[in-house]
């Protein structure tokens, strides 16, 4: 299966989260492509069997969190075609709704999101492996 995974950093936190991510989808033994979305071609993205769309969050510290400016004009680019869908966001104090307004955007791409993270930190989200196997079954979690 061809997995991308396209995302939004700033301080270079997603960045570090989204190449850890695709390592994970490679050992599991999908095909993966990282890409910033200052570099990803929409038009490609939206030919991988699965795609993962991440974002730092911006906001007041503790409030008005939202996705980082440039994800959604992004994800509105996106042909996504019922393709299974995560989305996370990396964050330093809190989220807020910007992982619910991120699924809204590739739900409206045609995604079918079937996985939503919340990060602190460059790490891997919990329950992003079971993402990645649920590829293998077709189950969406």
């Amino acid at each position: 299966m061809k997995v991308a995974i396209v995302y939004e950093t700033h301080t270079g936190t997603t960045s570090a989260a989204a190449e850890k991510m695709a390592e994970l989808v490679r050992r599991a033994g999908h095909e993966c492509t990282v890409e910033s979305i200052s570099n990803a071609e929409a038009a490609k993205v939206g030919r991988a069997d699965a795609v993962a769309i991440g974002c730092w969050t911006k906001g007041w510290f503790i409030i008005r969190q939202h996705p980082s400016d440039g994800i959604l004009p992004f994800v509105d680019q996106l042909s996504l075609k019922g393709r299974p869908t995560a989305v996370f966001a990396t964050y330093k104090l809190a989220v807020g709704p910007t992982v619910r307004t991120l699924a809204n955007a590739a739900e409206a791409a045609g995604g079918k999101v079937t996985g939503m993270y919340a990060v602190k930190g460059p790490n891997v989200p919990d329950g992003f492996e079971a993402w990645v196997a649920s590829l293998d079954s077709g189950a969406a979690i």
